[in-house]
């Protein structure tokens, strides 16, 4: 019986590792972008990282001094972030032409990444992978940005997930 158990401990390790080669391995002399994530007044609440990985892009948020609750987070399609409302960063990067939401059947916008929660430390972090995103699609003429929502997304309804509004943002420099 032991022997069986470690039969399956092994076959599950080498299934997380096949899992880890396919998507979210640094490439070697990959791309790396940082957004440093800015309110409408200028106040730093954090930093936004885009890596180029096996598989597609892995994005990070690192937020603090932000209000407390669930967030919706979305790579948008424009490296601007004009105050007060962020609208200069336009809609969600989306070069697949699909709606959004991970829940939305005809979905989802390459941008669409998981809510971002903020403690009552005004602390949280999210990361993933968005499987076969390239960095040329990101990093086209006009850039990319980070934008986080004052409200949750529900992951389901085009074009934002009633996210609400656009309450931090960050335009992705090279690194």
């Amino acid at each position: 019986m032991m022997a069986g158990i470690g039969a399956a401990a092994l076959s599950l390790a080498a299934c997380n590792d096949q899992d880890k080669m396919e998507t979210g391995t640094p490439v070697a002399g990959g791309q790396r972008a940082t957004a440093m994530l800015m309110t409408a007044t200028g106040a730093p609440v954090g930093r936004a990282t885009a890596t180029e990985v096996a598989g597609g892009v892995r994005f990070t948020i690192d937020a603090t001094g932000m209000p407390a609750g669930t967030h919706g987070a979305h790579v948008h399609m424009i490296g601007r972030c004009d105050a007060p409302d962020f609208a200069s960063a336009g809609g969600h990067w989306n070069p697949t032409q699909k709606k959004h939401g991970t829940m939305n059947p005809q979905g989802p916008h390459e941008g669409d990444l998981p809510n971002l929660v903020i403690g009552t430390d005004g602390r949280g972090t999210i990361g993933a992978t968005i499987p076969a995103a390239t960095w040329a699609a990101l990093m086209d003429a006009d850039g990319a940005a980070m934008v986080v929502h004052a409200n949750p997304d529900d992951l389901m309804t085009d074009p934002s997930g009633n996210s609400g509004g656009r309450i931090a943002c960050g335009v992705f420099q090279p690194a």
